[in-house]
């Protein structure tokens, strides 16, 4: 479980092909406080420490995480956003992200609004709510304006700063963590609409339709 607060930006210092996945090596300040199998969140997604080094640790990324996130993409000396996973007595200062990827959105650009960035992003919008939470690259952010096939979020200064949102460039591509309410909600509306529908389809039945 995460919050969606970025601890720090990290590096990839180098990337090899496993077994149809990836080991990542990634550049940290804290990895002296990590344990083998502890759990970290790259651009948000959740993976877990195979090896270690004072300066860097190691994660196996398995295909189906390399399928649904722009893992698949990273190059050595790329930033990416670092999270470990929170302590049961902290703060929820962001939102409750899981670490679970739903899918990628492309970055259709930014205008400014006073010292905020307005960012946009091309992505279904089934589950984003104008004032909901979303996570981006693993950041938790407030959706601010929801369209047709995408949506926005306002980043302030102090976010743009101390995550790899201030890298993108028109056309990249961000890992979306939905809101898990939001999930949750339609998980159970569907459920109840087909109990509703197998109910009324019994009742013709036995009235002989």
């Amino acid at each position: 479980m995460f919050t969606g607060l970025i601890e720090q930006i990290g590096t990839v210092k180098s990337i090899k092909d496993k077994n149809g996945g990836k080991i990542l090596e990634i550049e940290a300040s804290f990895c002296d406080e990590l344990k083998i199998k502890d759990s970290v969140a790259i651009n948000g997604a959740c993976q877990s420490v195979t090896e270690k080094t004072s300066k860097t640790f190691s994660v196996f990324t398995m295909r189906e995480s390399l399928l649904r996130t722009n893992l698949k993409s990273l190059k050595a000396g790329e930033p990416v956003n670092l999270e470990r996973a929170m302590l049961v007595n902290s703060r929820l200062d962001g939102h409750i992200v899981q670490g679970h990827i739903d899918g990628c959105a492309r970055f259709m650009g930014k205008t400014n609004d006073g010292e905020a960035g307005i960012f946009e992003f091309e992505y279904d919008t089934k589950y984003i709510v104008e004032k909901g939470s979303v996570a981006i690259n693993g950041v938790s952010l407030t959706v601010s304006d929801v369209r047709e096939n995408s949506f926005c979020v306002a980043l302030i200064p102090q976010t743009l700063e101390n995550t790899n949102l201030k890298y993108l460039k028109k056309g990249d591509f961000v890992n979306i963590e939905n809101d898990i309410f939001a999930k949750y909600i339609e998980k159970f509306l569907s459920a109840k609409n087909n109990k509703a529908s197998r109910l009324s389809e019994e009742f013709l039945r036995e009235n002989g339709f």
